[in-house]
């Protein structure tokens, strides 16, 4: 018999078990999901004795909507059956304990993202957009200087992240807990590359190199931006990368950045109305300068 409930402190190997089985090579799951105190109340399981088999999790996060203001959203994630369970329409059930627990939480939409929509019959595909382009052929940049740097220097990165995103729908309003502890989880094998102008920290550009990605970056000026995009550019270039993507969609100053460039739309985003309209929500998670970074997925 199959019975459901929330989790307890003494589920947790069981927990590492069924997603290491369902997400072999999602090494990110079980400490982002380790780092939420409030976890267990979240939690809801399907269980085959006292044994999971199943599991929905949400987690709340600060997003901001179309003013910039940070909104309480349900985020979900870690959604897992084990397989000898699936096809008895476990996680559609506990879905629905959990969205019952996200309105009761006072959260304003649900954001999930999935390789398989079909599963969340309730949850509406959003679309994003990137670029793909040619890196373009750096040029000078007098006054501007730009190094590498780490993400001990987080201080000064978030100060640009929130000047970056003070207005941008769909980010996340990030605490210094995020930057010491769920960036690095996904930042770990990447570059960062920061900009100064006349020794003052203006812009900064995370890059995954194998896959020749801008993950995230952050410019509060068109300035910044440019000599941001060129350094990026002329990094390209010494390792004799021709092409890339940017996660986000293109700036004004894209042609620092790629000589010539296509937009790509990416429909794995999925968002449920709560608390909020569904005009409203749709009109956040689909504005031209949405942007849910990497770093903040959950």
């Amino acid at each position: 018999m199959t019975t459901f409930r929330t989790a307890r402190p003494e589920d947790t190997p069981a927990l590492r078990s069924l997603w290491h089985t369902v997400f072999p090579d999602a090494d990110h799951v079980v400490p982002l999901y380790e780092q939420d105190r409030g976890r267990a109340a979240r939690t809801f399981l399907a269980c085959e004795g006292e044994t999971p088999v199943a599991v929905v999790y949400w987690l709340p996060r600060p997003i901001r909507d179309l003013t910039g203001a940070a909104r309480r959203v349900g985020c979900v994630s870690s959604v897992a059956t084990l397989p000898r369970a699936r096809g008895q329409g476990l996680v559609r059930h506990l879905l629905t304990l959990a969205t019952t627990s996200m309105t009761a939480a006072g959260c304003a939409w649900s954001l999930l993202f999935t390789a398989t929509p079909a599963v969340y019959p309730n949850w509406t595909v959003f679309d994003r957009v990137t670029v793909h382009g040619t890196f373009a052929r750096p040029s000078p940049q007098p006054g501007w200087t730009t190094r590498e740097a780490s993400l001990s220097e987080w201080p000064v990165l978030a100060g640009l992240y929130t000047r970056h995103n003070a207005t941008r729908p769909l980010t996340t309003s990030r605490t210094p807990d995020d930057w010491t502890t769920r960036v690095p989880i996904w930042y770990a094998e990447h570059q960062i590359l920061l900009a100064s102008h006349h020794d003052t920290p203006t812009a900064y550009a995370i890059i995954h190199w194998p896959t020749a990605t801008v993950t995230e970056y952050a410019a509060p000026t068109d300035a910044g931006a440019a000599a941001l995009f060129t350094a990026v550019a002329r990094a390209a270039s010494d390792r004799q990368v021709t092409a890339g993507r940017l996660l986000a969609p293109p700036p004004s100053t894209i042609g620092e950045l790629f000589t010539t460039w296509t937009t790509a739309h990416d429909h794995t985003g999925l968002a449920r109305p709560l608390t909020a309209g569904a005009t409203e929500v749709r009109s956040i998670v689909e504005a031209p300068t949405a942007v849910h970074w990497t770093a903040d997925y959950f």
